[in-house]
This record gives structure tokens, sequence and C-alpha cells, in this order.
């Protein structure tokens, strides 16, 4: 009776082996492929505070929730499945759409940067007063476009996992793919809704009559406009650097190594050259990504404008 009692608590002490360790793998994976998807979640966190812009202080943490549920929703009902079935069925399409989400990355970037050089013409009066008029309709519309892009940055960002974890058990894909996805955007929506609040969390410290808090808040308040310049041209930067590396590494797994071993050696190069290699090392390989996924953006656009409107055109007319 012992004996067996003691078989059962050995068998128990085995299984709880076994799920530590299944613990420990999703942590891990998740961990690594949240890690990859760094650039993204930067991009994400940098562009989704401006759809909060413009509205009421009352509005903008509503805002913020609903597309933070719009995200969930994307990532846990239709990219997650779809991740798994692809992983199930064509298993090779991965580095595919991995490499067309990383031209739509340089394209978005590229676009960034165009937008600096030859600014977009501004709404016309009939727009502007539209809004103006109806800001409800004018808050679901930048909710849904919120969600929509969303939805693109969150592909990215699931492939990516998928690509981590491709030769893991289906289970244990479905788990980090879950893990990373629910993870992600609590990270980025609460990062989010800091950012979105900082403002006039630093105007009510401002108020305050103790001298250093006000200082502080005073200081929030005239600082935050350039944090989120700052964050946005971060953004930008890892959109390029994300998908210029995504593109290089997808052609090394087609065999095309010659921009992959470049880049290789000029980050070795410029890292030997630096007492703190390791860092100049991944800036430089950082930088060549990224100048590369400035090419690759430039000419999608090309190809956008001059190719595939043109021809979309065409085809509504007919």
């Amino acid at each position: 009776m012992a004996s067996g009692l003691f078989a059962l608590l050995d068998d128990i002490a085995g299984i709880a082996k076994v799920a530590a360790s299944s613990v420990d793998d999703v942590v891990a994976q998740s961990t690594k492929a949240g890690a990859k998807a760094a650039g993204i979640i930067i991009d994400d966190a940098a562009v989704t505070p401006r759809y909060a812009v413009g509205f009421a202080a009352a509005r903008e943490l509503p805002i913020i929730w609903k597309i933070a549920l719009g995200s969930l929703k994307n990532k846990l009902l239709f990219l997650l499945p779809g991740a798994l079935i692809l992983a199930l069925v064509a298993p090779w399409l991965i580095t595919p759409l991995l490499m067309a989400g990383g031209a739509y990355l340089c394209y978005e970037g590229a676009e960034k940067i165009l937008e600096l050089v030859v600014p977009h013409a501004a709404a016309t009066p009939e727009e502007a007063g539209k809004a103006v008029l109806d800001p409800k309709l004018l808050e679901e519309q930048k909710i849904a476009g919120a969600i929509k892009t969303d939805f693109i940055l969150s592909a990215e960002i699931m492939a990516i996992t998928l690509s981590t974890v491709s030769t893991s058990s289906f289970w244990m894909q479905a788990t980090v793919l879950a893990v990373v996805g629910i993870g992600i955007t609590v990270v980025v929506y609460g990062a989010v809704a800091l950012i979105v609040k900082a403002d006039d969390v630093g105007l009510a410290m401002a108020q305050q009559d103790f001298a250093p808090v006000a200082l502080l808040g005073r200081a929030i308040v005239i600082g935050m406009p350039y944090f989120l310049s700052a964050l946005s041209a971060v953004g930008t930067a890892a959109m390029l650097w994300v998908g210029g590396g995504i593109i290089i590494h997808g052609l090394e797994e087609f065999g095309l190594t010659a921009i992959g071993h470049a880049s290789k050696d000029i980050a070795v190069a410029a890292g030997a050259m630096m007492p703190v290699g390791g860092i100049v090392e991944w800036l430089a390989g950082a930088t060549f990504s990224a100048v590369f996924g400035l090419l690759v953006g430039g000419i999608v656009i090309v190809a956008m404008h001059y190719v595939v409107t043109p021809v979309l055109k065409q085809v509504r007319g007919r």
C-alpha cells in the first residue's frame, strides 16, 4: 500500500516536472519571439497614440480600450487560427509571407520619410467641417482605422512568432502564439494609455504647491510633444530595420546570401574598429538592414503609385 502511494507521488512529481518544463519552454519561446518582434512592437506603440489625438480627455482611454479589444480579436480570433492552419497545411508559405509583411513595413517606413520630405495635401475644408460636425463618426473611423493598421502589424508579429516555434508541437505553437499575442497587446496598449494620459498627469502635477513636483509636471507637459516626435522617429527606423532584416533573412532562406553576407561583414568590420565592439556591430547591422529596407520601401512606393494603383483604377472603371 505504502509502495503504491510512493509510486503515485513519484508519478505526480514526474508530471509536475514535465509541466514545469513545458511552462519554461513556453516562457522561453514567447520571450524569444517577442524579442524578434520588438521593432514592430515599438512601431505599434509609436503609431497608436495618434488615434486618440484631437478628442476630449475623457474619450482618450475609451478609444485606446476599444482599439486594444480589436487588437486582441485580430490576434486570437483570426490570426492565431490562421497561423496554426498555415503551419499544418503549408509551412513553406511562412517565409514568403514574412517577406511580404517585411516589404509592407518597409513601404510604411519609406512613406513616413517621404511624408517628411513631401507632405501630403491637407484635408479639404468640407472634410474638416464634417469631422467637426460629427465627432462620434470621426471617433468610430479612427478606431476602425487603428484596428486595420493593427491587423497588419499583428499579422507580422504572429508570423514572426510562428517562425520561431515552427519546429515545436501543435499545442506549443498555439500556446506561444496566444501568450505572445496577449502579452504584446497588454504591453503595447498599456504603454499607449500611459503616453496618452502623460500630459494630463503632468498638468495635474504642475498645479501642485510642492515645487519639485510642480517642476516635474511642467517638464512632462513641455517634453511630451518632443517625446512623441522621438517615439515616432524610432518607430519609423524600427519598421525599416525590422522589414529590411526580414527580407534579408528570407533571401538567405532561398539561397540568395550575398546581401546577408555583406551585412554581416560590414557589421563585423565596424565592431572591430570600436572598443564597444558588440554594440557597434549590432548598430551597424541594424543600420544596414534599415537602409536596405528604405531601398525596398522606395521600390514598393514606385510600384504602388505607377503600377498597382493605375491597374486598380482601370479594373474598378470596368
